[in-house]
């Protein structure tokens, strides 16, 4: 359970940091927040399900080796957070969430390494634990995307490249670990 809040918690950075940004740089009202929330979790919870249902389809091909194809997602993903909480976002262009169709872009693109993870999980664990995760990552993702709205409103600052380099370090942390347990037998 602690492995799934804390995969939970590094998916939906990208979320928080969003909402905030968003919350900021606009007078967003509380329902507009709301609804950026909500958009984020259904986006951040159903791409890691669709992640899984293509690595279940792949699972008997890659059984001998899904442990290191795990591993390889995790670091890849943590990585390329480590990579953008570097780049300089000074001069991304802010964009008008006041639209629906914004959101659900946001949404989607925020969500594309819970797909990645998802692929991992579909190959390494049953049924019953990705939709423990999906409902763990979508609940997680609504209640931080209302905590960055939060924070945007009340012009507090998030530091994101902390916050980047932080989650992208324990997916990478997550990766190793599901190698290390599935070469030394779970010692």
């Amino acid at each position: 359970m602690i492995t799934i809040l804390l995969v939970a918690l590094t998916l939906c950075v990208d979320s928080f940091t969003v909402s905030a940004a968003a919350s900021f740089s606009n007078t967003m009202p509380l329902r507009r927040g709301m609804l950026m929330a909500g958009i984020f979790a259904v986006c951040q919870g159903v791409t890691p399900l669709l992640g899984a249902l293509l690595g279940v389809g792949f699972q008997s091909v890659m059984a001998a080796v899904d442990h290191w194809v795990a591993f390889g997602l995790l670091l890849l993903v943590g990585s390329k957070m480590i990579l953008d909480a570097w780049r300089d976002n000074d001069n991304e262009k802010i964009m008008d969430t006041s639209k629906i169709g914004v959101m659900v872009m946001l949404g989607i693109a925020t969500s594309i390494d819970a797909f990645v993870v998802g692929i991992g999980l579909g190959l390494e664990h049953s049924w019953r634990y990705m939709l423990l995760f999906v409902g763990a990552v979508a609940a997680t993702t609504f209640l931080l995307s209302l905590l960055g709205y939060a924070f945007g409103h009340r012009r507090v600052l998030i530091p994101e490249k902390p916050a980047g380099i932080i989650a992208g370090l324990v997916l990478i942390g997550l990766g190793v670990y599901t190698l290390f347990e599935h070469l030394t037998g779970g010692m």
